[in-house]
């Protein structure tokens, strides 16, 4: 008879020791721990204990990663107040890339941005980008984790980029794509393909979202004197 056979008799027959009450006071097993021999009772024991002491740490890491979390979103709810209190796009970057370096501990950040009014901005995050670049942000469905990034991509962070061993990319959209922020760090493990992406996935909500409605206000006011002008020459 194989041990599996035993123990399949003994889980389908509970009422096995009820009838052989004696055994159980009569066998004596190796202890996992040491050299010892203990009672099956002493055994059930500790297969108790260690059961509890899985489930604590289980517990622990649950804690950990709640605690973690509301760290995160403290972080995330201080961006948001920091970016809706903003004037311009200029002030909008600036808080942005502090928040990230400084709350978030993120080495470098750049971003990219088109299809949008204000692409006439001379600022770097409104250069010219290529198809393929736009293609890379419009096939992400949710943030990239890893170690790659297109060679354009990487050359946005200028001399830095040799010293960069993941990144973070995540795609901003509107009503359609309208860029790309990227994130990097030397730590090759700071970004890897198995991590979670929702607060990554909502910076990117974010970020898009302050842009745009900058975008709009231009758009508004372009529109705005644009009307003016008009009226003024019919008068």
């Amino acid at each position: 008879m194989k041990p599996e056979d035993v123990a399949g008799y003994l889980q389908q027959h509970p009422e096995f020791f009820n009838e052989y009450a004696e055994i159980l006071a009569d066998i004596h097993i190796p202890s996992p721990h040491d050299e010892r021999v203990i009672s099956i009772h002493e055994r059930q024991v500790l297969s108790l204990r260690e059961r509890n002491h899985i489930l604590q740490n289980k517990l622990l890491e649950l804690i950990s990663f709640g605690e973690e979390n509301d760290a995160i979103s403290e972080k995330m709810h201080r961006l948001v107040i920091a970016l809706l209190s903003v004037s311009d796009l200029d002030e909008l970057f600036t808080t942005l890339y502090f928040s990230l370096k400084e709350d978030f501990t993120v080495p470098l950040v750049t971003v990219r941005f088109w299809n949008l009014s204000c692409g006439g901005n001379l600022r770097e995050e409104f250069g010219v980008t290529s198809e393929d670049v736009h293609t890379i942000a419009e096939s992400l469905s949710q943030p990239y984790c890893g170690n790659h990034v297109a060679d354009e991509i990487r050359q946005w962070f200028g001399e830095s980029a040799c010293h960069l061993n993941s990144f973070a990319m995540i795609p901003l959209r509107a009503t359609r794509s309208i860029g790309l922020l990227v994130l990097g760090s030397p730590d090759a493990t700071r970004f890897y393909p198995e991590m979670g992406t929702l607060h990554l996935k909502r910076l990117g909500e974010l970020v898009s979202t302050a842009v745009t409605r900058h975008d709009e206000t231009n758009v508004l006011s372009d529109t705005a004197i644009d009307d003016q002008t008009t009226s003024e020459q019919q008068t």
